[in-house]
Formats: structure tokens, C-alpha cells, sequence
């Protein structure tokens, strides 16, 4: 196995174990996917049956472009890649997509039109790289159904699937985590706000993308905050003992 291989399982393994720890998986459902390197037709996916809380390096099936198993011990679940392969193909950046039904998140999906209100400065980040699709039509069985949630993210990158969860991309695994712990967290304050009654404060337009740019620009830098967050986090999971993910 090349070293490059190896990185990202260990990577996917331990985004797996840390959306468990902060409560965004559910049960074995739902999903958490990467491109191998040079790769891009070739994916790491989460053998069906196993819990997030389980996930080591060497656990992690590799599926083709249909999420056929080409190796690793355990079954690739026919549905699994329906979602995640449409997205995968639906842009060279989607190298990572994670799909929760993360509660905060899953909330506001279920509100009409629900919406993540430019609100505070966690909002912010997101800033025009939202997408949103409002009608609910039951499980993601075939590609028929899954067609339209790979084409809301041919250039957004974070989607709110109406009464179902969210998706999350990124080009690396880092990437992907950090969208998807701040969203759920600005999430989780937007509701928390609404519940004290009062009308919330919308940061205007201009001050919004202000915060987003700001953010891409720092996520360029050699201090970015992702790669910097996420390598703390998983220094976490060693020195509670759960140092078993990279294997």
C-alpha cells in the first residue's frame, strides 16, 4: 500500500471516529467517503454493519465509481454510494463527502424552507456556498433519486437535504471536517437563538462574504486553521486511547 493510500484512510478513519465523538453519526447509516489518491474513480468507503466508533485505517473498502467493492473485508452496502457517487462525479473538488443527519443541521431541514441564517460569524463561513434542496421524495433508492443532489453540488459545496440531513465536500479530508463541525455549530446556535423569542440579528450580505473570503484566504495560508484543528483533534483520539484507528 502506498504511504499516500495509507494517510487517507488513516485521515477518513479518524474523521469517522471524531463525527461519533461529537454526536453526528447514527446508528451504521450514513456515510463518510474519500477518492483515493490519484485515484479519482476509486473510493474508501465504511464496510455496512460496522459503527463509526469502530473504524480503523485497514476497515475501509475500496468501491468503485457504482460503489462495487474492488477489496477489503466486509459488504459495501448496494445504497450507500448511490448519494456519494453522484456527488463524487459531480465535480473534481468533491474529493471528500461526508453525509450526516447531524441533528442541529437535520433541524433546520426540517423547518419549511429551511434556511442557515447569516446570523453569526460561524454562518458566515458559508457565505454563498450553500445549496438547498426543499422537497422531500422518501429514501435515496437508485439514481434517478440521487440525480438532483449530485447536481446541486456540481458548485456548492454544502447542501441541505429538506427533512434528511446534510452533505458536506471538501478537497481533503481536514477540509471537509472543518465545514462540517462548524456547520452543525452554527446550526446549533441559530436554533438556540430562535428559542429565546426574539428576532435575529442577519449580518448583512457584504460583512457575509467579507467573513467567507477571509476564511478561503486563511485556508490558504501554512497556519490554515483546518489542518491545524484537525491534527489537534486527532492527537485527542490517541491520548484517549482510541489511537487503535490507525491501523
Amino acid at each position: 500500500m502506498k504511504d499516500s493510500e495509507l494517510k487517507s484512510r488513516q485521515d477518513l478513519a479518524a474523521a469517522y471516529r471524531l463525527a461519533d465523538h461529537f454526536g453526528f453519526s447514527e446508528g451504521i447509516d450514513n456515510h463518510l467517503t474519500l477518492s483515493l489518491p490519484e485515484e479519482d474513480d476509486k473510493y474508501l468507503l465504511i464496510p455496512y454493519g460496522l459503527h463509526w466508533s469502530e473504524v480503523k485505517a485497514s476497515s475501509l473498502l475500496v468501491v468503485d465509481g457504482e460503489g462495487k467493492k474492488i477489496s477489503g473485508k466486509g459488504y459495501a452496502e448496494p445504497s450507500a454510494f448511490l448519494i456519494h457517487g453522484e456527488v463524487h462525479a459531480a465535480s473534481s473538488k468533491n474529493k471528500c463527502v461526508m453525509h450526516t443527519h447531524m441533528e442541529s443541521a437535520l433541524a433546520i431541514t426540517m423547518q419549511d424552507k429551511g434556511r442557515l441564517l447569516m446570523a453569526d460569524q460561524n454562518a458566515c463561513r458559508f457565505y454563498s456556498n450553500i445549496n438547498y434542496l426543499d422537497e422531500y421524495e422518501g429514501l435515496v433508492l437508485n439514481k434517478q433519486a440521487a440525480n438532483p443532489i449530485g447536481k446541486a453540488m456540481i458548485e456548492a459545496d454544502i447542501l441541505f437535504l429538506a427533512n434528511h440531513g446534510v452533505i458536506v465536500t471538501g478537497n481533503t479530508v481536514f477540509e471537509a471536517w472543518e465545514s462540517l463541525y462548524y456547520l452543525e455549530k452554527a446550526c446549533r446556535a441559530q436554533i438556540l437563538s430562535m428559542s429565546m423569542g426574539n428576532k435575529l440579528k442577519i449580518i448583512n450580505g457584504q460583512i457575509a462574504k467579507k467573513v467567507s473570503d477571509q476564511v478561503k484566504e486563511e485556508s490558504k495560508s501554512d497556519s490554515a486553521n483546518a489542518y491545524r484543528h484537525f491534527e489537534a483533534l486527532k492527537r485527542i483520539l490517541i491520548n484517549n486511547g482510541g489511537e487503535d484507528y490507525l491501523e
